[in-house]
Formats: structure tokens, C-alpha cells, sequence
């Protein structure tokens, strides 16, 4: 049988996988991706990429025109609308996330809609800049020794092994390899079913004067939710079913364009149905994200429900937690230790992550209770209580400070006793530099040109950022590449500050010192000067990487 090497092998070929393959290409590792579709996304999946998400595809190289290029215009998919039936009664409106400039105070990259099949695509272009990603090839089993991982493929001309020191599964929901290592999802496996039936057609002139991505329709018989992945030619409608008492085969195509027909509520605008699938809401996360040389990221790892749209986001950000630490512990500057900080990480975001997109879930049904006291009370009160639901919901569609304001409690950081970072709320972002949160963003300026400071730390080192009067930490950081690549990055030599606002985000003074890992979290701060500085970094990164 025919043997392939490789360092990396990534089973799965979804948003998780194409961008652990762009990030270890762009740190020098070579790697090998095999997908069992035999073709790339074809059908609206999810359709809300955060800011967090976009920042971590510019840090890897993903050609940002495109994305941009590809994403919803927020005049079309900036609310969320509860209607009788698309053509009927409106019975309320909230905005959809914050799309809006102001964001750009926070982030270089606001949230925007931008579906996965369209997505994929982009990432898999970029990816085949250093491989090519293999469909049709299915992952069937693996064996593990001391050295690596020697995976058993079955590919469309026969079976092939493929043997790699680490094997990354982002592999799906269904995970074959999670399946095969016995690693048990926890939390409830199924909330509720749905069918999504995926059709096309222009809606424009039936929904062009109340625009939005969501629509939640509530006339009796004709209940369920559209999701608009582009107004002009491409939706999704989701209408629950019970798996218990029917069958997939009583969906025909026919029966579907009776559905949808329904929900649209007039016969006056054609479509046509393409995709017709199940669809089940969970709410689960695994018990342990590696077994000795193998990690899950992506939907292997967790399943949230989409109420808050945060799957696809989640594990794009698994990547890019993860991806640095193999290339660290393959150049041999950094022990075991550290892969093991990818667990403690990024499994309490997971946790937190389906927490609250199941109470979004759950809080979803209160317009219905409140719909039901509409029909059944007095009018006036019915309405006030149905205005109140709708208002409930507002979180849901706005959660900034969970979207940028994660922050690691144990792992590959060191606090020197500082107490942890302040974890944001749902909703509101607040800026932090303490050890384990996100560095935080500022427009500065580089060679008289204004930048996101997210833009001057590359993925492939640390960033040691240093205040205007801290050259001895910046020295200390040159001394110190030898072992650990380390950039300095001064403020007022290596860029402009103008309004100090980065320096005061930073909370480090004049002449304190920042590190920032390749996945800009912070990893360690000073707020001022110190005896030694070339010590105190080498036993900081020594204790990071775990060597």
C-alpha cells in the first residue's frame, strides 16, 4: 500500500480546516488536507463571520478584497424582522450585530454576513497557494506511536496511508476521527430538528423595503425561520420537524415548495428548491480536544445552536490557537507542555460559546408564548407582550464584547500574580492587555501610513511591544531570538502613537513591555521597567513554551 509523509494531516476541509492549513503554510509547515465531500461547500450553511474571525484570516494571508467582495451589504443584512408570513404583517425588527463605523474603534474587520459556501471557496484559493486539498478522500481509521500518526485513507482510485507526525480533525459535527478515539460529546444531542430547505429565488421586490438576513415567520401553519444568504437569488428556510414521527422521504421537492410557498405567503414570487436536508439543534461540547497527537478543532470539538451564529467562528479560532503551538513544538523551541495549553484555552470559550447561544435559543421561544397571549388575551396586552419579547431578544444579535472579548485563564500564559482578565460581557467589549486577553486594537501609524496595530504582529513570532522609553526591553528582545523569535516593536521608533490611545490601552506607561504570542493574546506584561529584563523575558518564554 502506497505510504505518504507528511508533517500535518487535517481531515476536514470546512472553514476549521482550510485555515489551520493556511496558518501552518504561513509558519514553514507543511501539511496535507483530504475531505470526504467530493467537492467544496455547495449549499448555505453558516452565515455570520465576526470580527474576531476576520482579523485572524488577515494575520493568515486570505485575500481580504475577495472576502469582502463576497459578504452581504449590511443595508441588506443589518436586522433581523418577526412577520406573520414574508408578505404579511411585521410584528418587530432589531438590529443585526454592529456593522456599523463605530465598530472600527474596536476592530479593523466588523462582523458581516458572508455564507460559508461562498466563503470556502476563497479560503481553499489561498490554500492551494502551498497545497491542494483532497475531496473525495475519506479518513477511515489511525494507530498512534511515540513518533506519529499513521492514518488509513480511502481516496478516489483505492486506500493509501498517510503518516504525520500531528493529525488535526476538523472534520464535522459527525467527526469519524473523534468517533474512532471515543471521545464523547456532553451537553444535549438534540434541542430540536429542522428541515432546511435551501432555494433560490429574487425576493427583492416582496422584502426590498424591510431588507434583513433573518425572518422569523409566525402565522399558524406556516411557522419557521428564513435566512436570507443573499436577497437577490439565495435562501434558506428552516422548518422544524419531528424525526420521530416522519421521514426525510416525506419531504419531497413538492411538499417543500408547499412549505415555502406557505411561509412566503403569496404565490406571486417563483423559486426553485435545490438542497433539502435535516438539520438537528444541539448544544455540546467534548470532554478533552487531544488524544496524544491528535487534536479536534471546529465542529469535532463543539456544537452550538446557531442562535448567535458563533460555530464556524469558533473554530476558525481553534486554528489559530492551535497552529502556532504544533510549528513551535516542531522547531523545537517549545516542549509538549504547550500543546497541552490548547485544551485549557479553548475548551472554556467552547463552553461558554454554547451556553449562551443555547439561552439565545431558548429566550427565541418567549415571542412564541408571547404570540400565543396575543391570540388568546385581550389585544392591548397581547401586543405589549409580544413588544417586550422582541426586546428580549436583543442580545442575541449583539455580542461584541463575546465576540472579541474571550480571554484565556490558564494556559500559555504567565501573570505574575496579576489577577486574570476581565472577561467582557455578551454584549459590551472592554479593551484589555492583561496576560490572556486579545491585545487590543488602535489605528496607528507605520511609515506615515495608519494601520491597525493587529497588523504589525506577524504570526510567525512573538511581539515584544514596548513602551517609548523601554529600549532595554527591546534590547533584551533581540539578545533572546536565538532561542525564540521575538520582534520588538517600540512605540515612537517603530510606529506613531499620535493620540496615545494604544500606549494607554496597553496599560504598560512609558517604558513597560507587552508580549504578545502569534495569536495576539497577550501572554505576559510589565507596566514599567525592570533590573533584568533579558532574564525576566527568557524565564517568561521559557515557561510559556514549556521548556
Amino acid at each position: 500500500m502506497q505510504t505518504m509523509e507528511t508533517p500535518v494531516l487535517i481531515v476536514g476541509a470546512g472553514a476549521a480546516g482550510l485555515t489551520s492549513s493556511l496558518l501552518l503554510s504561513r509558519l514553514g509547515i507543511a501539511n496535507r488536507v483530504v475531505e470526504r465531500r467530493r467537492a467544496p461547500q455547495s449549499a448555505p450553511a453558516a452565515h455570520v463571520v465576526n470580527a474576531r474571525t476576520f482579523e485572524i484570516f488577515r494575520a493568515a494571508g486570505v485575500d481580504m478584497d475577495a472576502i469582502a467582495a463576497a459578504c452581504q451589504d449590511p443595508a441588506d443584512a443589518g436586522q433581523v424582522l418577526w412577520v406573520t408570513t414574508l408578505a404579511g404583517e411585521e410584528l418587530g425588527r432589531l438590529p443585526f450585530e454592529r456593522q456599523g463605523d463605530d465598530t472600527l474603534a474596536f476592530t479593523p474587520t466588523p462582523l458581516r454576513s458572508l455564507s460559508q459556501h461562498r466563503l470556502e471557496p476563497i479560503l481553499g484559493a489561498a490554500v492551494r497557494v502551498s497545497t491542494d486539498a483532497d475531496y473525495g478522500h475519506e479518513w477511515v481509521r489511525a494507530t498512534q506511536d511515540s513518533r506519529g500518526v499513521t492514518s488509513r485513507i480511502r481516496g478516489r482510485d483505492g486506500e493509501y496511508e498517510v503518516r504525520s507526525r500531528w493529525l488535526i480533525a476538523a472534520d464535522g459535527a459527525g467527526s469519524p476521527v473523534r468517533t474512532a478515539l471515543g471521545i464523547a460529546p456532553i451537553g444535549p444531542d438534540r434541542l430540536q430538528s429542522f428541515i432546511m430547505i435551501h432555494f433560490e429565488a429574487n425576493l427583492r421586490p416582496l422584502v426590498g423595503h424591510r431588507a434583513g438576513v433573518l425572518y422569523w415567520t409566525t402565522a399558524p401553519g406556516a411557522t419557521g425561520t428564513f435566512v436570507a444568504h443573499e436577497i437577490d437569488s439565495t435562501w434558506v428556510y428552516m422548518h422544524a420537524w419531528d424525526p420521530d414521527r416522519e421521514s426525510v422521504d416525506d419531504y419531497s421537492e413538492s411538499v417543500c415548495a408547499a412549505i415555502v410557498r406557505g411561509a412566503l405567503g403569496t404565490d406571486a414570487y417563483p423559486f426553485r428548491i435545490r438542497t433539502v436536508r435535516p438539520w438537528t439543534m444541539t448544544a455540546q461540547v467534548v470532554e478533552r480536544y487531544r488524544e496524544g497527537r491528535i487534536f479536534l478543532v471546529g465542529d469535532a470539538a463543539h456544537r452550538f445552536p446557531p442562535t448567535g451564529g458563533l460555530g464556524l467562528n469558533t473554530g476558525v479560532q481553534d486554528a489559530h490557537n492551535l497552529a502556532w503551538k504544533i510549528a513551535a513544538v516542531e522547531a523545537g523551541c517549545a516542549g509538549d507542555g504547550l500543546l497541552d495549553s490548547y485544551v485549557a484555552e479553548r475548551r472554556p470559550v467552547a463552553q461558554r460559546n454554547a451556553d449562551v447561544s443555547l439561552q439565545n435559543a431558548l429566550r427565541i421561544g418567549e415571542v412564541y408564548q408571547a404570540l400565543a397571549e396575543l391570540r388568546d388575551a385581550a389585544p392591548a396586552r397581547g401586543a405589549d407582550a409580544l413588544r417586550r419579547a422582541i426586546a428580549n431578544q436583543a442580545e442575541h444579535f449583539d455580542m461584541l464584547g463575546l465576540q472579541l472579548g474571550f480571554a484565556y485563564d490558564a494556559g500559555a500564559i504567565v501573570r505574575n500574580g496579576a489577577p486574570p482578565a476581565v472577561v467582557s460581557s455578551v454584549r459590551e467589549y472592554v479593551p484589555s492587555a492583561a496576560p490572556g486577553a486579545r491585545v487590543p486594537h488602535a489605528w496607528v501609524r507605520r511609515a506615515g501610513v495608519r494601520v491597525s496595530s493587529l497588523d504589525l504582529l506577524p504570526y510567525d513570532r512573538f511581539t515584544l511591544i514596548v513602551g517609548p522609553a523601554g529600549e532595554a526591553w527591546a534590547d533584551a528582545a533581540t539578545a533572546i531570538t536565538k532561542a525564540t523569535v521575538v520582534a520588538p516593536l517600540v512605540i515612537g521608533r517603530d510606529l506613531d502613537d499620535p493620540d496615545g490611545r494604544w500606549l494607554r490601552l496597553l496599560d504598560i506607561g512609558t517604558d513597560g513591555a507587552v508580549l504578545v504570542r502569534p495569536d495576539q493574546h497577550v501572554a505576559w506584561r510589565s507596566r514599567g521597567a525592570a533590573a533584568s529584563p533579558r532574564g525576566i523575558l527568557t524565564n517568561v518564554l521559557g515557561s510559556i513554551l514549556s521548556r
